[in-house]
């Protein structure tokens, strides 16, 4: 069941919910004159703490370029973006950069290992190159939660695809950010190991209280989150809790034909 487009902070008790991220009139514009592309216009999002959320739409709609501002991989034409209180819009070069290294994980495609380390090592480097050090109880209990425990001291060559998103995972969580973005963090794996992941995802979320944030175009990935954000044309368009594959399969239907007709 789908709601209305107005994106809002409000649930349906009216109780306000906590906001880990939140953006306010994003414009991501690229270009000029005839050759402007308008990526992102005018987005007013929140994203919820402790929750998973997923960004859908068609090829070229926004999504990706969407998560990259609000984690601050990009910059936005205009608007402003805010983690927690802190408005990262306008930030300097070095102040972003170690926003992102102590409040933001990271999870993409391509598991970004290091060949040479281990899959303990890879999972406490960012830390290590922070000169920070580990929470113990909580980095054993991250590894337990993703099932790694029997493979800290295998290299990357030694694990299977899954295995690997898994140490990409644990390392996202390890430094405990306030929130964790993944770029279609299962495209590179087959169904079960993908399904294995999302659950590891979805149990951090559920068991962690991490906050969590996807860009997918899978149905079956979306259907692990609590709430699905449909965007089109640079816009949020709909929203959907509780999501079923089912569901967003045909809501993205919906999609394929609107832009058959249009």
């Amino acid at each position: 069941m789908t709601t209305a487009t107005t994106i809002s902070p409000q649930g349906a008790t009216g109780e306000r919910s906590a906001v880990a991220a939140r953006g306010r009139q994003i414009v991501k514009a690229y270009g000029s004159g005839e050759t402007r592309v308008i990526a992102l216009d005018q987005v007013d999002v929140d994203i919820a703490r402790g929750q998973f959320t997923a960004i859908m739409g068609p090829s070229g709609s926004g999504k990706s370029t969407l998560m990259h501002c609000l984690a601050g991989l990009d910059t936005v034409t205009s608007g402003q973006i805010y983690l927690d209180d802190t408005e990262i819009t306008g930030l300097k070069d070095r102040k972003l950069t170690q926003l992102r290294r102590d409040r933001i994980g990271f999870i993409f495609q391509a598991f970004n290992l290091l060949p040479t380390l281990n899959a303990l090592e890879n999972i406490t480097l960012p830390m290590d190159i922070a000169g920070r050090k580990p929470d113990g109880a909580w980095l054993n209990r991250v590894v337990e939660t993703v099932g790694l425990a029997g493979r800290l001291k295998h290299r990357p060559t030694q694990l299977s695809g899954g295995q690997q998103q898994r140490v990409a995972v644990a390392r996202a969580l390890a430094a405990r950010p306030d929130i964790i973005f993944g770029d279609e963090p299962t495209g590179n794996l087959d169904s079960r190991a993908g399904a294995e992941v999302l659950s590891f995802l979805r149990r951090s979320v559920d068991e962690l209280g991490q906050t969590i944030v996807i860009v997918t175009h899978d149905p079956v990935a979306a259907s692990y989150s609590d709430r699905v954000l449909y965007l089109a044309d640079g816009r949020i368009v709909d929203q959907m809790f509780r999501p079923t594959a089912e569901a967003v399969l045909d809501r993205m239907k919906d999609f394929d034909a609107r832009g058959r007709t249009s």
